[in-house]
């Protein structure tokens, strides 16, 4: 999913926006610094990153932990909320290997043959 040729930048659904779903598979196994985060979601600006971040806690899927040590951290982590996503994401991501080829095919008549600029 995090290899530059994956197919889910492609997939119609969102989560939050889109980089949500990802992130919140990236905290499936528990939490993670934002500098841990940076290497599965390597094509993910900083800036964009922090902002799917804020959105993400906005929103209730994830809490932002900050530990007064030094030098101080930030740790981000599922909530319940977030953890109910789980099963829905992975739905999608079966959606997506089950059609994605359809929806490519959609894609290229549209784009092609039948789009709006043919008319």
């Amino acid at each position: 999913m995090f290899d530059a040729a994956c197919p889910s930048a492609e997939s119609p659904f969102r989560i939050a926006d889109k980089w949500g779903g990802m992130v919140v598979l990236c905290l499936e196994a528990g939490p993670r610094r934002f500098t841990e985060l940076r290497v599965p979601l390597r094509r993910v600006a900083p800036k964009v990153l922090t902002e799917t971040l804020r959105s993400l806690e906005r929103d209730g899927f994830i809490t932002r932990t900050v530990f007064d040590e030094n030098p101080p951290h930030v740790e981000y982590e599922l909530t319940p909320l977030g953890r109910s996503l789980l099963p829905a994401i992975a739905a999608c991501r079966e959606w997506g290997f089950a059609n994605l080829e359809n929806m490519r095919e959609a894609r290229d008549r549209y784009d092609g043959v039948g789009g709006p600029e043919a008319a």
